[in-house]
């Protein structure tokens, strides 16, 4: 039987001292870990946050930037009110209700991947 555990989106950063401040500092991830081959090479670091894992790479061969990700989770007022509460200057993202009938909060990082977080507004066994 063939099951798929966890899928783990790769974002392409150029500055992880930037991205910490992005998805650190405003989104409020932990930094798990982080890799270079030797001392002067490209980071590749795991945050994560309330079970949502996420990889950053400054390898120019892992993945293009301008990537999306699309989140399901619950908590979202609370979490725009966080993360706007933050005063992050370059980013002050809204809540928008979808075609999809979910509440959505969408940032952009500073190297131009979208994060979609999504919450149903109804269960998904009401109509």
């Amino acid at each position: 039987m063939v099951e798929f555990q966890k899928t783990i989106p790769i974002l392409r950063i150029f500055n992880v001292e930037k991205a910490k401040e992005f998805y650190v500092g405003f989104l409020g991830f932990t930094v798990d870990w982080e890799h270079h081959f030797e001392e002067n090479t490209p980071a590749y670091l795991q945050v994560s946050r309330a079970g949502l894992a996420l990889h950053l790479s400054e390898h120019h061969g892992d993945c293009c930037p301008g990537s999306t990700v699309f989140v399901w989770m619950t908590g979202i007022e609370e979490f725009h009110q966080e993360i706007t509460a933050k005063g992050y200057k370059y980013m002050r993202p809204g809540i928008e209700t979808t075609f999809y009938d979910a509440k959505c909060v969408e940032v952009i990082d500073p190297f131009g991947n979208r994060l979609r977080f999504n919450e149903h507004q109804k269960t998904p066994t009401e109509k």
